[in-house]
């Protein structure tokens, strides 16, 4: 048995999602920015897709820019309105993805803002309080908070730190990529400035992703060169890419409520079985509660064991494809930023396993029966 478990890292590509691909990958070749039949053709399958992104999240199309992915979509949000505004101060947290983490560090080392970081508690809770203190001593801030984190599943409350913000002036952006096309997004409610989605996640293309800007926000460019996406990210457009990033959506929102309970069984199972099969296993962040974090993501700590160094080495042996955080980092746990900042012991293991609408039962069983057969070795060593 194959079982993939990294489904935070990509997912696999949905089949209806390769069928409304491949006419744009054969016969509409068409460039988009070109005047005839053609190029309109194109123009018009972009504009679909882009309308279609816009009702799923209920936003208009012109607030919907097409990107290369999420790592992009957050560099064009804090780059070019921090540019675009002259803000002088970011507020974010260690725990972010690096896309935001390094975009932001990079921001303060060139002079442009200086930085906060928001407090956390040891399973990586976000201190609201010190958000409102910040923002009380800094107003006008940009603010990167992730919806969800890719490591450990801990999910923010976006809601409160949006209110937050505006009730300080400040602009705020977060990163959905793990959550995008798992929950359902209500611009007309969510107090958002900026959010971003990237199709590789959710059963869609690698290479493409959006960012949503609020109307009247005002964001420099990051990419130029010509007129694309209304001036605001020059380059032809990945056409067949945008296609399937819109089409993986909708199914997504089509089929949410069943995936979710499926997945949500799975990661059940999931800690049951890990926890009754070895013992002293604990769980990073919030991932093992239902109600504070990600469905598809659990963060696995695991006993102290000589086999740990080589855990995921010897995962991938046995056909179970997990990572040990984030799949943008190295090694097992001492490329992770985010275990790191909750100060994780470096003496136990972590796996990280993230589930799709695709997993079964049965993989879970096997992934387990695998995990716990090297700690029930370790023990006979021992």
């Amino acid at each position: 048995m194959n079982v993939y478990f990294d489904n935070a890292a990509t997912t696999p590509l949905d089949p209806e999602v390769l069928d409304a691909m491949l006419p744009f990958l054969q016969t509409h070749y068409g460039n988009p920015n070109s005047i005839h039949g053609p190029g309109r053709q194109v123009r018009a399958a972009i504009e679909n897709a882009r309308k279609m992104v816009a009702h799923l999240i209920n936003a208009s199309p012109a607030e919907i820019v097409f990107t290369s992915g999420g790592t992009e979509a957050d560099n064009y949000a804090a780059c070019g309105t921090v540019r675009a505004l002259g803000l002088k101060h970011g507020i974010t947290s260690k725990l972010e993805h690096h896309a935001v983490l390094h975009t932001m560090q990079a921001l303060e080392k060139s002079g442009e803002m200086q930085l906060s970081y928001l407090r956390h508690d040891a399973h990586g809770r976000l201190d609201l309080g010190h958000l409102e203190e910040l923002l009380a001593a800094n107003p006008r801030t940009f603010v990167s908070l992730m919806h969800a984190n890719n490591e450990i599943g801990n999910l923010n409350n976006l809601t409160a730190i949006g209110e937050a913000c505006a009730r300080h002036q400040a602009v705020f952006h977060t990163d959905t990529v793990q959550t995008m096309g798992h929950y359902r997004h209500d611009l007309q409610q969510l107090p958002v400035n900026f959010l971003v989605g990237s199709a590789h996640k959710f059963h869609g293309p690698k290479g493409v992703g959006f960012l949503y800007r609020r109307a009247g926000q005002m964001v420099d460019a990051l990419i130029q060169g010509g007129s694309q996406e209304r001036n605001q990210r020059a380059g032809t457009e990945n056409v067949y890419g945008i296609v399937g990033l819109a089409k993986a959506l909708e199914i997504a929102y089509r089929d949410m409520a069943e995936h979710q309970r499926h997945i949500q069984g799975l990661k059940n199972r999931l800690i049951e079985k890990l926890r009754t099969e070895i013992e002293g296993v604990q769980f990073n962040g919030t991932s093992a509660d239902t109600d504070q974090s990600l469905y598809t993501v659990l963060s696995v700590s695991l006993p102290p064991s000589e086999f740990n160094e080589m855990l995921l080495f010897n995962l991938d042996i046995n056909r179970v494809a997990v990572s040990g955080g984030s799949a943008c980092t190295s090694g097992a746990n001492a490329g992770s930023h985010v275990l790191s900042a909750l100060g994780c012991d470096p003496d136990r293991g972590t796996v990280r396993f993230s589930m799709s609408k695709y997993n079964t039962e049965e993989e879970v069983d096997y992934a387990v029966e695998q995990l716990a057969k090297m700690y029930r070795k370790n023990e006979v060593m021992s």
